[in-house]
């Protein structure tokens, strides 16, 4: 079974769970209320900066040419889509530039780090994967469900259109190749990667949905 299958099987469970956190279903209903919305989107670009980072790391720390072009096309083209969507409602909120990373995200950001600087190059693909894929599927999903006139509409296009499909695949024949060479003992590392990054994006919508932040630091 190839590396992507069997990550997939191993987590259906908890991505069962993802689709069916209140807030994703509220999105799709277009009734998630303004402010956990603004807690996302704000906790979101935090995370995105650290996530684009560890995407030209691995880029860095790839084997060839094309595998550098695929992880720094995603950290420069795909980074810059999210950012004007994070952008876009923003500026409606308002903005908050003084925001700081919520436990979720910091947790989140400070697992990629940890695995970009001390993992093998493989590893790093494994828990950098189901940010790209989990996020195109729940998209998908929603975007079955959601009404044109969703309030969340842009958010909801960003993640379900082809485009980003397209890069979820070439991710994901990049990790399986990665997995293909891999040693036994690299490939169970893999494993236990994605799972926990697939486990830290329930904790992240699910921490934006109750407005999970840092004792003492406000209701």
């Amino acid at each position: 079974m190839a590396f992507c299958d069997l990550a997939w099987q191993r987590t259906a469970r908890l991505r069962a769970a993802i689709h069916h956190l209140p807030f994703n279903r509220e999105l799709a209903a277009g009734t998630l209320d303004q402010a956990r919305f603004r807690f996302y989107i704000v906790q979101d670009a935090l995370y995105l900066e650290q996530y684009a980072r560890i995407l030209a790391m691995a880029a860095a720390r790839g084997p060839d040419g094309a595998t550098l072009r695929l992880f720094a096309d995603a950290a420069l083209e795909g980074v810059a889509v999210e950012q004007a969507l994070h952008a876009q409602y923003l500026s409606g909120f308002g903005g908050e530039a003084a925001a700081e990373p919520s436990p979720d995200c910091l947790s989140y950001t400070s697992f990629l780090l940890a695995t970009a600087y001390h993992e093998p190059w493989e590893v790093l693909l494994a828990a950098l994967l189901p940010c790209f894929w989990i996020y195109w599927v729940v998209g998908q999903a929603i975007a079955r469900e959601a009404a044109a006139d969703n309030p969340y509409r842009a958010w909801i296009d960003t993640y379900a259109e082809d485009g980003f499909g397209s890069v979820v695949q070439a991710v994901k024949a990049a990790t399986d190749r990665a997995a293909a060479a891999a040693s036994d003992a690299v490939r169970a590392r893999m494993l236990t990667a994605f799972i926990r990054s697939t486990q830290y994006e329930w904790l992240f919508w699910d921490g934006a949905y109750q407005l999970r932040r840092w004792p003492g630091n406000g209701a």
